[in-house]
């Protein structure tokens, strides 16, 4: 078993978590994301701890150092520990018995050997002792230093147990990965199909996670490659991904988030529904499906700042360069204030005629850059208008 230190967050909630599970005797030892971060020096958030006590010895070692503990998977043998007002989730040593794709029966392990080849990928398989001692039981190390993803053990078992890893594996290697094993593609699209057993809500999880990386481009074109984007998005096309990234760097994206314009990018059939989108996520993608099809002002205009300028670095990425001034357009554009009301026609048209002819001043505005007078516009509103679904002329 490989040894190394690593450099754990100096947290006194976390060591005092430690100290009284490992009190009489018990192993209690940091394990997965904190330790691969810490060792990679990436920011840590969730702290996750795997002990060879049992959860009920769990919860009464616990209550013994005077910390507060819910049972929230004991089932799973999942406990979390509250110290200093923070919870730290606390899961015993286990074995898998029987899994279905999706749910795994599992037995408590006294070896945390039996531990490690449960989980899904060499490098969330490692665990620190308080001290920072780093116990690699099976290759996490070495996997992690040439940032190679690899499943633990056979790929192809540790995706039967659960499907979903299939895209837990472009997820991490969009994240953490340089290098993907090439047995774990291979499994990866032979056993696809059993993507189709996942919810849409926990692949539309994933793939936020997967958009929001730093740079997915490599991630993303295995997936296609493997068969997998167009299971899981049907219709989706990641080729210009690459250039989006590099619009992203060279124009500059602040606070936005990255993966609904990525997303938007890739212009899949029905992301909304494949994905099980919230309502404002869905609108989202409409707006930025309409704004790629319109000058980025009128963008602006419609549906604000943001999704114009999103809008912009997707039609640069499919090669429509940006016109001279855009930023300052579209700033300029999403504070414009129509000057027209109905309270300024309802003298001259009614119902569905008042309608048109605002709807058909509001676009010629839009069209002078929204340079025509209020003046302009109240003319143009009461000249008649012709109905555009019809063809024949309105009733102004």
């Amino acid at each position: 078993m490989t040894r190394q230190t690593v450099a754990l967050p100096d947290d006194p909630a976390l060591k005092q978590v430690l100290s009284a599970l490992s009190a009489e005797g018990a192993q209690a030892l940091v394990v997965g994301g904190a330790v691969r971060n810490a060792l990679l020096g990436e920011p840590i958030s969730d702290i996750d701890i795997a002990t060879s006590a049992r959860p009920d010895e769990t919860i009464r070692l616990a209550e013994a150092a005077g910390l507060r503990s819910v049972p929230t998977g004991f089932d799973h043998g999942t406990v979390t520990v509250i110290a200093h007002g923070r919870g730290y989730e606390v899961t015993s040593f286990r074995r898998d018995v029987e899994t279905d794709g999706r749910h795994a029966v599992v037995a408590y392990s006294d070896s945390l050997e039996d531990d490690a080849r449960r989980r899904d990928f060499t490098m969330n398989a490692l665990y620190a002792t308080a001290d920072g001692r780093v116990l690699d039981p099976v290759g996490g190390l070495s996997d992690l230093a040439a940032r190679k993803l690899r499943f633990v053990g056979d790929a192809r078992a540790r995706i039967t147990e659960d499907y979903l890893r299939i895209l837990r594996f472009f997820r991490f290697l969009a994240w953490y990965g340089r290098e993907a094993d090439m047995q774990a593609l291979a499994a990866c699209r032979e056993l696809r199909a059993g993507l189709n057993g996942i919810s849409k809500e926990r692949i539309g999880h994933e793939i936020r996670k997967l958009l929001t990386a730093p740079d997915p481009t490599q991630a993303v074109a295995f997936m296609a490659e493997a068969g997998v984007l167009p299971m899981v998005l049907p219709g989706a096309d990641a080729t210009d991904l690459a250039e989006l990234i590099e619009s992203e760097q060279d124009f500059g994206t602040g606070a936005l988030p990255r993966w609904p314009r990525r997303l938007a990018l890739m212009g899949a059939d029905d992301a909304a529904n494949a994905l099980r989108l919230t309502r404002d996520e869905a609108r989202m993608q409409a707006q930025l499906a309409e704004a790629q099809r319109m000058p980025p002002p009128a963008a602006a205009y419609r549906f604000g700042r943001a999704v114009a300028a999103q809008s912009v670095l997707i039609r640069a990425a499919h090669g429509k360069a940006p016109p001279f001034g855009w930023c300052h357009g579209i700033a300029r554009a999403a504070e414009a204030k129509f000057p027209l009301a109905a309270a300024d026609l309802v003298a001259d048209l009614t119902g569905a005629a008042l309608g048109r002819a605002l709807r058909h001043a509001e676009s010629a505005w839009i069209d002078s850059d929204f340079t025509l007078t209020r003046t302009e516009l109240l003319a143009l509103a009461r000249r008649p208008v012709t109905d555009d679904a019809t063809g024949s002329p309105g009733d102004a």
